[in-house]
């Protein structure tokens, strides 16, 4: 063999092998026209991939959001799986630039809710997962942009409202997938568009048979069997209690009722002050629980801007634009105009029919504070150090706010209340006083000694007058009191006299005698 025939046949071996794309991003794999990057962690679309590429795998990443303009290179992408990642939401038109895309593999991300363009500009594709996400509504004409769509598979996510047009637009769809949801109830009408509908999964979501299923379990029973198999078949009940997991097709349509709701508004009229907040609960009662709805009932010549408003909660509100709540609808307005006043109306519906209640709010422009003049006149001269109190009764007063004038009343009852507690305080002090205060003389001795010898301690007896004064007496078998007044020995002199009320002469002290 020559010497340069094992170097010219490995150059033809490697002519032979498929070229690598130069522009592979580092990490992926790419040969012929797939490009494998997933379980690489990655956070972004990566940047360089070929623009040829036909299949791309960018699943078990960290991807959270599709940049605009990530995918505006890949035009003649037919297969792209991005199941696994951290995708919490779609912008609009984030696939046009894919208009040949067939598949889209979108399972077990975290998105909660999609927008009706987020397909925009995928009209050739088949196939759509979507499983495995946090959806909780299918809002009206979220797939219109899917004309040949033929599966879309929205199991194991949390949806528990599906409009009735949502689904709109897939007229080609094969395949629909709802099972292991939160769906309680499901209208004819959401269905009506699956022109093209094979296979409906619907197990294992928390039905509600009452009237609104009457539908579901007739057209099951009529022709809808051919899209059922055996399994999907157990449609199980999860209310009333009385029906609990029994299955809807054993079920009786006499056993599937509503209760019609009814509607209360607690006061009907109710005025309210420039700048103020309000809220207006409107209670609703019913089976199944009633969705509620405020608005404000246009007036015929009403020349000024319909007010905006809102239900507590953030849901757009009134003006043209209607906004519900389950249960009971909070009717919140801010900031209140005299464009808030007119007639407003609740409005609960369900199953069983609909219930209205009309409230009228009415705005006090009482309470605008008049135009200064541009040169107010000098205010007249008073006394120094004494301010200008306002009256209850005037005006100064009433335009002040309802919380200071409250304040101001509180604080003035307090003044007074204090007031009265002192003066209280002061009298019973003196009258403490005047009751400790004891008569001239208290403590002394009182003797009446008319004994011819002497005595001893146990012949004194302790008595007591009529204001508790003690008096010590000897010698009880003669008189206590003399009749007239007692004369005192030379070395005695006489004490004090005793305080008013008693019975004996002015006491005398004595010498005891022992």
């Amino acid at each position: 063999m020559a010497p340069g025939a094992p170097a010219l046949l490995l150059l033809l071996l490697l002519l032979l092998l498929p070229p690598r794309t130069a522009g592979c991003p580092a990490a992926c794999r790419c040969y012929s026209a797939t490009v494998e990057c997933g379980a690489l962690r990655l956070r972004v679309v990566p940047l360089g991939i070929p623009p040829g590429t036909q299949t791309l795998f960018l699943q078990d990443n960290n991807i959270a959001r599709l940049e605009p303009g990530a995918l505006a290179p890949l035009a003649a992408l037919r297969r792209l799986y991005l199941h696994n990642n951290s995708l919490r939401a779609l912008e609009i038109g984030a696939f046009r630039a894919q208009p040949r895309l067939l598949e889209l593999a979108l399972t077990s991300n975290r998105l909660r809710a999609l927008r009706s363009g987020a397909f925009a500009g995928l009209a050739q594709l088949r196939v759509l997962y979507l499983a495995g996400n946090q959806l909780a509504r299918l809002l009206d004409f979220t797939f219109l942009h899917l004309p040949r769509l033929q599966e879309l598979h929205l199991q194991e996510n949390s949806i528990e409202l599906l409009e009735d047009q949502a689904l709109a637009g897939l007229s080609s769809l094969a395949l629909l997938d709802l099972s292991r949801n939160q769906l309680g109830t499901i209208s004819r009408e959401a269905l009506q568009p699956l022109a093209s509908l094979q296979v409906l999964r619907l197990t294992e979501n928390p039905w509600r048979c009452d009237c609104a299923l009457h539908w579901l379990g007739a057209w099951i029973k009529e022709g809808g069997q051919r899209l059922l198999t055996s399994r999907d078949r157990k449609i199980m009940c999860a209310e009333p209690p009385r029906l609990a997991l029994q299955s809807l097709l054993d079920v009786s349509h006499s056993s599937l009722i509503c209760i019609p709701p009814s509607v209360h508004v607690q006061p009907l009229e109710l005025t309210a002050n420039l700048g103020e907040d309000l809220r207006v609960a409107c209670q609703a009662s019913g089976y199944p629980q009633p969705l509620v709805t405020w608005r404000k009932v246009p007036q015929p010549r009403e020349g000024r801007p319909q007010a905006q408003a809102q239900l507590e909660g953030g849901a757009p509100g009134l003006g043209g634009h209607s906004a519900s709540d389950t249960g009971s609808g909070m009717l919140f307005l801010s900031n209140i105009t005299l464009a808030h006043a007119g007639k407003y109306e609740c409005e609960a519906s369900n199953a069983g029919g609909a219930a209205r209640v009309p409230f009228r709010l009415l705005v006090n422009a009482s309470r605008q504070q008049p135009q200064q003049p541009a040169q107010p006149p000098p205010p007249a001269a008073r006394p120094a150090g004494r301010e200008p109190r306002p009256e209850a009764g005037s005006m100064a007063f009433r335009a002040l706010g309802l919380a200071t004038q409250t304040a101001i009343a509180a604080a003035i009852a307090l003044l007074a209340l204090t007031a009265l507690l002192l003066v209280a305080m002061i009298c019973r002090r003196r009258r403490r006083r005047k009751k400790a205060r004891g008569p001239p003389g208290e403590g002394a001795l009182f003797v009446n000694d008319y004994s011819d010898g002497p005595c001893t301690f146990a012949q004194l007896e302790e008595l007591r007058d009529e204001r508790g004064h003690e008096m010590f007496v000897i010698n009880r078998s003669k008189p206590l009191f003399a009749e007239g007044p007692a004369e005192a020995p030379a070395d005695c002199g006489p004490a004090e006299g005793a305080g008013p009320g008693l019975r004996v002469p002015p006491p005398v002290a004595y010498e005891i005698h022992c």
